[in-house]
Formats: structure tokens, sequence, C-alpha cells
């Protein structure tokens, strides 16, 4: 048994399907379902007994204990955080509630589970705790990419809330001695992502004949990690990692937003072409840029895959008409998560 914490959000959900689909071992999945936490995602599980839903706060310790103490889980995978740099910008406090205070509370929790386990099930456990690269700050175009020994330097409420959680897991392996694992990921992409993000956002906006809005001049640049990848990496991380490492997790993929937007353009232009024979490109917006916007990211995994022998399987061209196709003929799963508090959101943010 495991317990994977925010497994009905995007990348938590993506694992717990994956993780079913080739795996026995059950999962006790804790989420709040806040407004990027869906259930409908996860419907192709409503019945298999394997899939334990609990609906619940990794701050509540009162909770958290109890599923420990009933469910004794091998592991602890923690996915759950406020993870959207703008909602950062306007209301920090929920980050740093849940990104900070509720990881604390979470480590508290299973420390005192790890702590009284019997020998050979305590030195098995680990804790596996999911961040970012964007706690590395910002790179210069000709800088090397992340390393996993590059200092932190955040540049939002986002990434600093994400910083510290991450110091706090260090802190409790070298004090505590609980067998952690951190993960940081660049940018994923993929099925069932909330459509606030940068790739769903221009795909359904296109598809309604919206506006495609785009930061500043386009050309901050991510590493896009297909997330089904970063699923595969996350197993072989719990599977073969060394307590108290950090691994960063990339996609090899470096590229200016304005060029993601493009390619999708080119993309629903081939496999869905506008009524009107126009591009969708033409329907390109360029928005004023965020405050503290990170020029670029770029993740050096090199660690990953000569330690624990993972790369990722696709390239961002092959993931990225994957993730096309599947928003395409998943107009239902869309429908049911774009409820009118979310086009509020749209609106307040880049007034489309």
């Amino acid at each position: 048994m495991i317990l994977v914490t925010g497994g009905a959000g995007f990348i938590g959900a993506n694992f717990v399907l994956d993780w079913l689909a080739g795996n026995e071992e059950p999962v006790v999945n804790l989420d709040k379902l806040t407004y990027a936490g869906n259930l409908d995602t996860l419907k192709s599980l409503a019945d298999d007994a394997r899939h334990v839903f609990v609906r619940g706060d990794i701050g509540d310790r009162e909770l958290v204990s109890r599923l420990l103490a009933e469910h004794q889980p091998r592991a602890v995978i923690n996915f759950a955080a406020e993870s959207h740099v703008d909602r950062s910008i306007h209301g920090p406090d929920d980050f740093i509630q849940t990104n900070v205070v509720g990881t604390f509370n979470l480590l508290e929790s299973v420390r005192a589970y790890w702590t009284g386990l019997p020998g050979g099930e305590k030195a098995a456990f680990r804790f596996l705790h999911v961040s970012t690269d964007e706690v590395y700050g910002t790179l210069a175009a000709t800088d090397l990419p992340f390393a996993e020994t590059h200092p932190y330097e955040p540049n939002s409420p986002y990434s600093a809330s994400k910083a510290a959680s991450d110091h706090l897991v260090r802190a409790w392996h070298h004090t505590y001695g609980l067998p952690v694992l951190t993960t940081n990921c660049s940018n994923n992409y993929g099925p069932y992502h909330f459509p606030e993000k940068l790739i769903p956002l221009v795909i359904l906006n296109a598809l309604a004949g919206k506006t495609l809005p785009v930061y500043g001049d386009g050309q901050q640049i991510r590493d896009w990690l297909y997330v089904k990848d970063h699923c595969a990496a996350i197993r072989r991380v719990l599977a073969a990692g060394k307590p108290g490492e950090t691994y960063n997790v990339g996609g090899w993929n470096e590229k200016a937003n304005l060029d993601v937007v493009n390619t999708i353009c080119a993309l629903l232009d081939e496999l869905q072409p506008r009524a009107d024979g126009q591009s969708y490109a033409t329907q390109i917006s360029f928005v004023a840029d965020r405050p503290g916007h990170d020029r670029r990211y770029a993740i050096d995994a090199r660690k990953l895959e000569s330690e624990l022998g993972w790369k990722p399987a696709e390239t961002f061209e092959s993931g990225i008409r994957k993730t096309v196709a599947w928003y395409l003929a998943n107009q239902d799963w869309v429908q049911n998560v774009t409820s009118g508090a979310y086009r509020e959101w749209l609106s307040t943010q880049y007034g489309v």
C-alpha cells in the first residue's frame, strides 16, 4: 500500500492512473479537492478496490495519522501543492498554508508513524516529495541547466513556498533520519491538465475562438516534460533512489512559450481546422508580462539517468501531439472542469 497526497490534481492523478495500470499495489489517495482537484479524472477507478479516495488536507494531522495507522503504507508520495504562479502573485496565503505549513504537518504525521514501525518496515519506508525546478530561480540564455547542486533562488511566492517545503523535507531527513526523496521537475504537460496552464489554455481557447494570451514577448524558455514520463521517473526514484538525495526530472525539451503556442496552433490546423480556413495562430495576442517572470528554466537530468537509468520516452513533438489529440477526444472532461469560477478567473487574469 502507498499513500499519495494530491492524487486528484494533474500530476498526482496521472501518477495514480499509471500506477494502477501497471501495479496491483493499492493506493490511498488523499486530496483536498480544491479548484484544481478533479475526481472526474479518476472516474475509471470508481469501482476499483485498489483505489481508496479520501477527501482531506495534508495539514490535518489527526486525519493523516489515522490513515497512516489504518492502512500502514510503505511509502508516502507528496504531490499536494498549490502550483499556479499567477494565483500565488494575486493570493500568496494559500501557497504558504498548503506548501509550507501543510508540508510541515504532513512531515510530522509521517515521522510519528515511521518512528513506530518495526525494524524492517522502518528501513524500507520512503517519503517522496515532488517539487519543481522553479525553486532554482531563473537562467540566462547561456547558463548551464539547473543541476541538483544549483543554489535555491526562488522569485515568486509559489516557488518560494516550494523551496521552503524542500528545505523542510531535507531537514527532517538530516535531523530525524526520515528516509526522504525529493524530485524537482520541469514544466509538465499532458492529459487531464487544468486549463489555466499554458498548453491546455491555448488548446481550449483556440477551439473556442478566443484569443491566445502570450505574456510579454513570448520568449520565456521552459523545459517541457510529458506527464507520463514524469510518473515513470517518480516510480523509479521511489524504487531505487537513495534516501536524502534530490533528483532533477526534465524532458530535455527547451522551448520558448511562443514556439509552444505556434506548435499547438499548427497541430490544431492539421487535426481540427478552423471553418474559415485561417490558422489558429491568428488568435495569438500578446499581453502584459507578469511580475517577476523568470526568463528561462532548464533541467539537467543526467543524475537520474546515470544513477537510476531513467530518461524520458517522449520528445516534445510526440508528447504535444498526444496532448492535443487527447483534448480533442475528451471534450466531456473539459466541459466538466471548466466551471463558472474558472471562467471568472480567466477573465480576471487575462481579460479573455
